[in-house]
């Protein structure tokens, strides 16, 4: 299979993009470019979990949108006048994490011209579903 991220795309770049941001106060780390999907992890820990000790839906959400915009992005050689905005996000949050790390494996559902949309995975380390997200993303032309 063909990728559909542009050529160039790798991890220390992706990682890069995380720095000072919220990527790195989650602790997001790019781990895995296929070919037609992205994953990354996050710690749970104390600073992303909800008063009562579970894994904060925000923190997921963040995930599943950190992943899915940098994916919806990648699909555009940096040259192209072309880039990438969320326009929505949902999450249904499947299953508590208390601790560990998380991984979300992000792929497309569709890619148009307009908009394309993005089915983002988040598992614990026993690979049971925490949160199934889909973000639809616009797409619009630099000036």
């Amino acid at each position: 299979m063909e990728s559909i991220f542009f050529s160039g795309l790798n991890l220390p770049d992706l990682n890069a993009l995380c720095i000072g941001n919220m990527g790195e106060a989650l602790g997001i780390v790019f781990t895995e470019i296929g070919p037609d999907y992205l994953k990354a992890t996050m710690p749970v820990k104390a600073s992303n979990k909800q008063p009562f000790g579970l894994l904060h839906g925000g923190a997921s959400v963040a995930l599943a949108e950190t992943i899915a915009s940098v994916a919806a992005n990648s699909v555009f050689h940096p040259d192209e006048k072309m880039y990438a905005v969320g326009l929505e996000i949902n999450a249904n949050h499947i299953k508590s994490a208390t601790s560990g790390i998380v991984e979300a494996t992000c792929k497309p559902l569709q890619l148009g011209r307009k908009i394309s949309v993005w089915e983002i995975r988040i598992t614990n380390e026993a690979g049971s579903l925490v949160c199934m997200s889909r973000m639809t993303a616009a797409i619009l032309q630099r000036k």
